[in-house]
């Protein structure tokens, strides 16, 4: 069996948490966006004008995700309150408009307009459009500003969000068995290593 590793926010680092929000065809979080459309009054006028938003999970609790790091093979997972902290950070640190596209190329344009904790499973906006996450779940939604990648996203070749940041591993017991220098030397085999 693989081993499982709760992931933590370094809030002492300024890069701790999440610093973008990738658009990808395939989300780890293995749930798909929806593409919202306006809703126009019909009272004002009968048209259904296309606003370029998407709307999707961001991060989902205790949703285990497989991870490759050289010839280990792993799976972290993200709490409810790292979750909540997460999303917190992310707008405190003013990261709502980075974005990159497949986690390579950055993208301009885009902004996270809209983002909640769900806290309930049938009054939830996102259950109106039909996404099954748990409670717990980052949901977002996001202006997309340009045409051809909200094309895209519209014609499934772009499925989802995925979160790009720095997290460590739950080593807190771990850390707090070694001495100053074992953990220097750690470091140093590490960085040798890397």
């Amino acid at each position: 069996m693989k081993k499982v590793f709760e992931v933590i926010i370094d809030e002492s680092s300024p890069f701790g948490g999440v610093n973008a929000i990738s658009l990808v065809d395939s989300p780890a979080i293995e749930i798909d966006w929806v593409a919202l459309k306006k809703e126009v009054p019909l009272k004002l006028k009968e048209v259904d004008a296309d606003r370029q938003v998407l709307m999707g999970p961001a991060l989902i609790p205790n949703k285990p995700i497989f991870r490759v790091d050289g010839e280990d093979e792993f799976y972290i997972l993200f709490s409810k309150e790292t979750i909540l902290r997460s999303s917190e950070l992310f707008f405190m640190r003013g990261k709502q408009s980075e974005t990159t596209l497949m986690h390579e190329s950055p993208l301009m344009g885009n902004t996270v307009v809209e983002s909640w904790i769900k806290e309930d499973m049938e009054k939830d906006k996102s259950a109106v459009y039909g996404i099954d996450a748990p409670i717990g779940t980052w949901m977002i939604s996001m202006k997309i500003d340009d045409a051809k990648l909200y094309q895209e996203a519209k014609e499934g070749k772009l499925k989802g969000f995925s979160i790009e940041g720095y997290f460590l591993p739950e080593v807190r017991e771990h850390l707090a068995k070694l001495s100053k220098g074992d953990i220097v030397e750690k470091i140093k085999e590490v960085l040798k290593d890397g």
